[in-house]
């Protein structure tokens, strides 16, 4: 284990470029084809040298899910908690849906202390504003539920989605359909966002 160490400190690697280059992996041919022995050639080193930087292969996909979740606006102690909220929505949207093969694993707890220590500042934010700690933390987890299955969703459905045809049935849907009101899918996504910050505040 030490030779296999070494040669992966000679390789440079660190674990943010072996998570970083994990994730590359799964963009571009899916999460299943994600193993050590891939990860491994794709850094040019053997798949033994990975776990000197990840215990094991859930270890390496609750890795990548922290890179997804700390590449968004980090929260700050007494700031604007209702901007921050939706900053952290469309951040983590925008982040979903440039990685959509990673969405299955995304509904894995938080377990890595990056990720924890996001978690625990945006509790702090809220709290700080006026939150008992279970609303907040109840507050947090709708949240960061709708926007992983609104991504789900988009990604499944894709940007056409149904079209109904039938305009005496479904007068309603064709004129939506034909005007583009309630359509798109970032608009609709942020009316949902605003409406559940609103809601919050009345909690709070």
């Amino acid at each position: 284990m030490a030779a296999n160490r070494q040669r992966g400190e000679r390789a440079g690697l660190t674990r943010e470029h072996v998570l970083d280059t994990a994730l590359s992996l799964v963009d571009r041919k899916g999460l299943s084809a994600l193993t050590m022995r891939a990860l491994g050639a794709e850094l040019g080193v053997e798949a033994m040298t990975l776990y000197h930087y990840v215990p094991n292969k859930n270890a390496l996909i609750d890795g990548i899910v922290e890179r997804l979740f700390t590449a968004v606006h980090p929260a700050e102690p007494g700031g604007d908690w209702q901007g921050h909220l939706r900053r952290y929505a469309h951040d983590l949207r925008a982040v979903l849906l440039r990685h959509p093969y990673l969405l299955p694993a995304v509904n894995r707890p938080v377990v890595t202390p990056a990720a924890l220590d996001a978690a625990e500042a945006g509790l702090r934010m809220l709290t700080d504003a006026g939150f008992e700690l279970g609303a907040a933390l109840d507050a947090l987890n709708a949240l960061t539920l709708f926007v992983l299955g609104h991504a789900a969703a988009e990604v499944a459905i894709g940007p056409e989605g149904p079209t109904p045809t039938d305009a005496e049935r479904h007068p309603l849907l064709v004129e939506a359909v034909e005007t583009l009101a309630g359509i798109d899918d970032a608009n609709r996504f942020t009316f949902a966002v605003d409406a559940m910050i609103a809601g919050f505040d009345v909690i709070r």
